[in-house]
């Protein structure tokens, strides 16, 4: 029961703080082509992934409880990959093929790179 405890707190304070920055982002981006909001969480959540990841592996600094909390609970809440899914899904359905496409590629080569720019900084910290 603590470990359901802590990975539902973690995703709900997760799941709070996407809703705020996708948020902030949309207000800063008024007429997006893309969601962009989603994209700034996904990156952001995994350079934030790839960080603690590389510190957790480098220097053992996280308990099992505290990678529940963080790992699937805080960042599980906070990446928006089904919000990507189904974004993309619509720009596809509405014929938006090239915009559609953009999405994956950003999403995917700009996550990739934040994990290991995360790993990379985890190691001068």
């Amino acid at each position: 029961m603590r470990e359901i405890l802590l990975v539902g707190t973690g995703g709900f304070l997760g799941s709070v703080a996407r809703y705020a920055a996708g948020g902030l982002v949309y207000r800063i981006v008024r007429t997006p082509l893309l969601p962009w909001g989603t994209l700034a969480v996904n990156v952001l959540g995994c350079l934030a992934i790839g960080f603690c990841g590389g510190l957790s592996e480098s220097r053992q600094l996280f308990s099992t409880d505290a990678r529940l909390f963080l790992f699937i609970g805080i960042f599980g809440g906070f990446t928006t990959f089904s919000t990507f899914g189904y974004e993309t899904f619509a720009l596809a359905r509405d014929g938006e093929m090239l915009l559609a496409a953009g999405n994956i590629s950003l999403q995917l080569v700009a996550g990739l790179g934040a994990v290991w720019a995360g790993q990379m900084l985890s190691r001068y910290v």
